[in-house]
């Protein structure tokens, strides 16, 4: 289905453009990455939809589906910076039932879905197949860690207003945003603990400002 075209969409309809030229055949895992959830989800569900309206197949998945639970994460001790940074996430699992069996390809079945966060529980998989050009769009926090930047054929960095009182954000320090205590203070240390330990700017194909969501804008910097 045609969307409407708009400066987003149109953004959106370049990015896929560079995506598909590079990586149209086969399965690929397109990444997401970056500390506001909600632009952050937003911008991979609307990237999907571009690649779907091309006719490329495309599925979303999202890091915060593949959480260890309350109590497991309690087990790396009581909740800090530390904590939530390197121990939230169940990334053996995130392998083992989307990644792996997603790039297999074949009839091999995936599951996008594992953990529901809200409720703090398991969810009953459902197993999903697809053809064997298809793209995986999947978004989360520190998705260019180094477990995890290995995983994919490309990443994409988005960063937003409220993100421009940390020093290393890519928004200009001079605009406004609520901060980083929209996170929570410990989960804005865990964001900052990840901007400096991994620089994701450098680690991503492309780095998008969300300053204004209706048109986001392509951010090149120097990576030496």
């Amino acid at each position: 289905m045609k969307l409407v075209s708009t400066p987003r969409i149109d953004f959106l309809r370049d990015l896929a453009s560079e995506i598909l030229g590079l990586y149209g055949r086969g399965r690929t895992v397109v990444a997401v990455d970056g500390t506001d959830d909600a632009a952050r989800t937003a911008f991979a569900d609307d990237l999907a939809a571009v690649l779907i309206e091309r006719e490329h197949p495309a599925f979303r998945a999202s890091l915060a589906h593949f959480r260890r639970s309350r109590a497991e994460q309690e087990r790396f001790g009581p909740e800090s910076p530390e904590r939530l940074f390197r121990h939230r996430y169940d990334f053996s699992l995130l392998r083992r039932v989307l990644l792996d069996p997603f790039r297999m390809g074949g009839s091999t079945g995936f599951v996008t879905l594992a953990f529901d966060p809200d409720r703090d529980a398991w969810i009953e998989p459902t197993w999903l197949t697809g053809p064997p050009d298809a793209t995986l769009v999947i978004d989360g926090d520190h998705l260019n860690r180094r477990e995890l930047r290995d995983l994919w054929q490309y990443s994409v960095l988005v960063e937003t207003a409220a993100e421009a009182a940390d020093a290393l954000s890519v928004v200009p320090a001079d605009i406004e945003g609520d901060g980083p205590a929209d996170r929570g203070d410990e989960q804005a240390e865990a964001d900052r603990l990840y901007r400096t330990e991994v620089r994701p700017r450098s680690r991503v194909a492309a780095v998008v400002d969300l300053t204004d969501q209706t048109r986001p804008e392509r951010r090149f910097f120097d990576s030496c």
